[in-house]
């Protein structure tokens, strides 16, 4: 005798587990330890002093900020930085490449020493090498007075000297990124295009520029930051005009000593939320990049 329930269809029953678990990726042991280092360091470091930022900023209210960021002497320092930043960076990607080049494929007598010297605008105080800027590129220094003589070109304390102080201090962070690129390079497949009738310019266009592109962008966008954090050594060379020569970051520091923090921390986060934008597009641009040539 078979009873009812025999006949009912089994009973499913199924619980979620909801289980999260981090993933090693490194062969390094001690995963959990070192992200918890490293989410520390970000947050004490970098998440903390963006936070207070945005928190001084706002005391002035979303009508106040406003007011700070859009006013015209703020608008023309970001226009002067931003500008003066690009054209700086963009010369020191190109020449940086040239330089990174020459140091890699090219042997000569005292190449420990001049390999050094490409890494001496990082190791000299920004005071320092600002002076020294000055000096040379004013309109009695040996290279200001040569060009505002033969060609009218005045240097220092125009946006001009801007630019070579920035490209003074960005140039050494293009070289070493592009550097190591080129010295991993195999030399095999350039002798394969030449021996496939290729010339060096379609080699080096074809071959060696889509493989340090990507390192190229990188390096530009390491010497488009360093450029807009510079100080010390922009304003020697810059003469501090307002409205004129005078980056945001002197702008700030101008606002500060007046004890006008609040205008100070609004202006900052005005350049902060520009330079967010201006290197998450660099970045973008810089991935886009590499999947084309890698193809991954």
């Amino acid at each position: 005798m078979t009873r009812f329930t025999d006949h009912m269809p089994p009973k499913f029953s199924f619980k979620i587990k909801f289980k999260f678990k981090f993933k090693e990726y490194s062969v390094i042991p001690g995963f959990p330890l070192s992200f918890s280092y490293s989410l520390i360091y970000l947050a004490l470091f970098v998440i903390l002093p963006l936070f207070v930022l945005i928190v001084k900023g706002s005391e002035l209210g979303l009508s106040g900020l406003l007011r700070e960021i859009f006013d015209l002497r703020t608008l023309l320092s970001f226009k002067l930085s931003l500008l003066t930043a690009l054209v700086a960076a963009l010369t020191n990607a190109c020449f940086g490449t040239i330089v990174a080049w020459f140091l890699v494929r090219t042997p000569f007598p005292g190449k420990k020493i001049f390999d050094a010297l490409i890494d001496l605008p990082l190791a000299l105080p920004t005071a320092v090498s600002g002076i020294v800027l000055t000096v040379i590129y004013a309109p009695s220094g040996v290279i200001g007075n040569f060009f505002l003589k033969h060609f009218q070109i005045k240097i220092a304390f125009t946006p001009l000297g801007i630019i070579v102080a920035m490209i003074f201090v960005g140039i050494p962070l293009v070289v070493r990124t592009v550097g190591p690129v080129l010295m991993s390079m195999e030399s095999e497949l350039e002798e394969v295009a030449l021996s496939l009738g290729a010339n060096k310019w379609q080699v080096f266009i074809k071959v060696i520029l889509p493989t340090i592109f990507p390192s190229i962008i990188t390096g530009f966008t390491l010497a488009f930051a360093r450029a807009l954090g510079e100080f010390g050594t922009i304003i020697f060379i810059a003469g501090n005009m307002p409205m004129k020569t005078e980056i945001t970051a002197l702008l700030v520091y101008t606002k500060l000593e007046q004890h006008d923090v609040a205008s100070a921390t609004a202006i900052a986060l005005g350049m902060l939320l520009l330079s967010f934008l201006l290197l998450l597009l660099i970045n973008l641009f810089q991935s886009w990049t590499s999947k084309k040539v890698t193809g991954v």
